[in-house]
C-alpha cells in the first residue's frame, strides 16, 4: 500500500431497480428515490439515487480493491449531480495518504452530467496487505 496508488476505475450502471432498491433498503422512502412524477414536480428529470445508496457505493469500491480484511473507519463524501436511471457512474480513486495500516483514499464518481460524489475513505488493512 503506498501513496498515490491509483485504484482500477468501476463503472457501475443506474438502473431504475438501483436507485429504489438503495433507497428501499435504507429506509429512505422519499418519492424523488421511487416515483417519477413527484421527482419531475420538484424540478428533477427523473428519480435519482439517495446519498445512503453512494455511501455503500463508495465503501464497496475502496473494500474490494483492498480485500475482505479491510475495514472502513471513516467515509466522508458530497454529492453533485445525481445519477438518474439510464446513466453510468465511473468510480476512480488515488491513494492520498499512508499511515502503518491505514491509507486515505481520495474517491470521484462522475456521470453524464458530471461529478455525482466526492469524498476521502480512510480504510485500515490488518498487516498493510492491500491489493
Amino acid at each position: 500500500m503506498r501513496g498515490g496508488t491509483e485504484l482500477p476505475p468501476l463503472e457501475i450502471e443506474i438502473t431504475r431497480t438501483l436507485i429504489v432498491a438503495g433507497a428501499i433498503a435504507s429506509r429512505d422512502y422519499q418519492d424523488v428515490h421511487h416515483d417519477p412524477e413527484p421527482a419531475r414536480k420538484k424540478g428533477s428529470p427523473d428519480i435519482f439515487m439517495n446519498i445512503l445508496t453512494t455511501n455503500g457505493l463508495v465503501g464497496r469500491y475502496v473494500t474490494d480493491h483492498f480485500g475482505p480484511a479491510a475495514v472502513l473507519r471513516k467515509v466522508a463524501i458530497r454529492l453533485g449531480a445525481p445519477n438518474h436511471p439510464g446513466d453510468t457512474m465511473v468510480l476512480t480513486g488515488r491513494v492520498e495518504e499512508v499511515d502503518g495500516d491505514t491509507a486515505t483514499v481520495r474517491v470521484v464518481g462522475a456521470n453524464g452530467i458530471g461529478r455525482h460524489v466526492t469524498g476521502t475513505v480512510t480504510v485500515t488493512v490488518p498487516n498493510g496487505d492491500a491489493v
